[in-house]
């Protein structure tokens, strides 16, 4: 069962997917575990030389700014 900080988590990304469709990417919500939240980067930001910025700038600042709780945003990478 989805809990109120995944809800928020999802929120937020629904704001920022538009902006990364714009440039051909997408993120994807994986879990949210001990104040972590883990998003897997896809289509052209999957493999971006930016992707690291993108993580830290964008989506973690947006996250941790709307939900306290959140302490870091890890970008799942595909093995």
């Amino acid at each position: 069962m989805m809990n109120e900080i995944e809800d928020k988590i999802i929120q937020i990304l629904e704001k920022i997917r538009p902006y990364l469709n714009n440039d051909g990417g997408d993120v994807e919500f994986v879990k949210y575990e001990d104040n972590i939240c883990y998003v897997k980067l896809k289509g052209a930001c999957a493999g971006c030389v930016f992707s690291d910025i993108t993580i830290q700038d964008t989506i973690e600042e947006m996250l941790i700014s709307q939900i306290p709780e959140i302490i870091k945003v890890v970008n799942v990478k595909e093995a």
